[in-house]
């Protein structure tokens, strides 16, 4: 029998934004997927049509056009194993749940939300399962023409799976080991529900699974739970041959504290947890996003692919490719990984080195030119090329770089009287005299004149240097000082240092 072909699959409920951990799961699906030349499915798990809120789907796949993970079938990508979103294949579950009742592997419960909950409160730690099952109303209890009854008359009703106690379940995990479970702990889920005529999440996943011929089912550590359960419906239905092998990623952990990464923390500390602002159309809340907080895709790649699995050596730096071939399933950890946000910003700061100055210039010009600023793009890509490799964000440069396009209007008080000494205003007043003399106002050239006047005055080159940088800046700020004089031009230099002399306390 030939190697089956590695399928997995995404698939997202759209009951709001995609959490930051299910981009980690969606990019480990993709990176597998592309290691064993295999298929990336995206599907659309929204059978429960309370939760379902309007924009989520499409929000979705936005977020992963700007991640860069690409999917090669699904929702919105074609594909010939469809409907790949569920409210669209309730006949074909239809199927399923017959051929379980059929088999008398399921069967239909009537009891009331009312009835469950004083059963709860009659029998302590109360389960459905084969122990509780012969005091519940439902079809093994009930005479066949009492069922076919309540069902004609409209009963509302759900499919419950008949889990037989006694039998070990083996879910053999590539990242746990073997789990094995016993199956007197399971209850017997629901697994399709009349009132919606909607299967549950349990059946829908392993129809879905085997008819997508879906090869590794890749998913968050909280699914591991239900593993087993999988394990005996896929038995059930006579599918053992197909079974997809399991593997359930560690949990993204709070940066501080203990328990599972939420949106709290990262409105209580300050960072994103969503891949693209989301506008809950419920509330009117606004939640952070990576994309408009100023991340790079590919720094917030990098940064997740991290989280939870490393290749082994000193490197941290990868492009998506790069991550390809590296990724290892087998060696993700199984504890929890701590969601260090702080990471992310520095992996941000090292891909904005990694850019050219021209492709943070493209990105910085306009916040130029929304605080007015008029040269060019050239002399923009001047000011980054000096200026980049001090933030970790583009919209950080303005506030570091205003003063190359605009001079100063104030002077900051510490820097004035730390640097602005006594005889400040009269050394630079020769200096001004020193730079009107100069006709090429190159840096090297500037420099090599300027050093030779302070040498020869006998000045403290600090002092010159200190106070010239206020008078240009504003505050002790910025690049080498020759850097900023030639960017300025001479006419703009000697103009900022006559008014700074003027304003500032001889």
């Amino acid at each position: 029998m030939s190697e089956r072909r590695v399928r997995v699959r995404f698939a997202p409920s759209p009951t709001g934004a995609l959490h930051i951990g299910g981009v980690r799961t969606a990019l480990y699906n993709y990176l597998f997927a592309k290691q064993h030349g295999g298929d990336l499915v995206f599907r659309i798990e929204d059978t429960d049509s309370n939760r379902f809120v309007p924009g989520a789907e499409e929000y979705i796949i936005e977020s992963f056009k700007w991640l860069g993970i690409k999917f090669d079938e699904g929702v919105s990508f074609g594909g010939d194993k469809g409907p790949y979103r569920q409210s669209e294949r309730r006949d074909i579950y239809k199927q399923y749940v017959k051929q379980l009742l059929d088999a008398d592997k399921a069967y239909i419960a009537f009891d009331t939300p009312e009835e469950l909950e004083a059963k709860r409160n009659e029998i302590q730690n109360f389960q459905y399962d084969a122990k509780t099952r012969g005091m519940m109303r439902n079809s093994l209890t009930l005479p066949k023409e009492e069922v076919d009854r309540l069902i004609a008359e409209g009963q509302q009703y759900v499919v419950r799976f008949k889990i037989d106690p006694g039998q070990t379940v083996l879910v053999n995990d590539l990242i746990r080991g073997e789990v094995r479970v016993q199956s007197d702990i399971l209850d017997d889920k629901v697994l399709y529900k009349s009132a919606d005529q909607l299967p549950t999440y349990h059946l829908a996943n392993i129809v879905d699974d085997h008819l997508m011929e879906i090869s590794h089912v890749i998913r968050g550590e909280e699914w591991l739970p239900s593993a087993p359960l999988h394990v005996l419906l896929y038995r059930a239905f006579g599918w053992e041959d197909t079974m997809p092998q399991f593997a359930h990623l560690p949990l993204l952990l709070k940066p501080d504290g203990k328990g599972k990464l939420s949106k709290r923390d990262g409105d209580r500390l300050g960072f994103p947890v969503f891949p693209l602002e989301w506008h809950d159309p419920k509330t009117g809340d606004v939640s952070r996003g990576y994309r408009e907080d100023g991340y790079f895709p590919e720094a917030v790649i990098n940064f997740l692919a991290l989280l939870g699995w490393n290749p082994g050596t000193e490197q941290e730096l990868f492009t998506l490719d790069e991550l390809v071939p590296l990724f290892d399933i087998t060696k993700c950890s199984k504890a929890g990984a701590k969601f260090a946000y702080e990471k992310g910003i520095w992996f941000n700061h090292e891909y904005i080195l990694k850019k050219s100055a021209e492709e943070i210039a493209d990105l910085f010009e306009p916040i130029c030119r929304e605080h007015g600023v008029q040269d060019s793009k050239e002399r923009i890509t001047q000011v980054v090329s000096m200026m980049k490799d001090r933030v970790s964000f583009v919209k950080e440069l303005w506030p570091l770089c205003s003063f190359f396009f605009e001079a100063p209007t104030q002077y900051d008080e510490k820097t004035v009287k730390k640097r602005w000494k006594e005889d400040s205003a009269q050394q630079l007043t020769e200096l001004i005299g020193v730079l009107e003399g100069i006709d090429d106002f190159s840096l090297e050239n500037q420099e090599q004149i300027v050093h030779a006047w302070i040498e020869q005055k006998e000045y403290k080159l600090g002092n010159i240097m200190n106070a010239w940088r206020l008078t240009l800046v504003g505050e002790g700020k910025g690049p080498g000082m020759f850097d900023i004089s030639a960017f300025l031009g001479k006419e703009e230099t000697i103009k900022r240092m006559k008014r700074a002399i003027e304003l500032l306390p001889s």
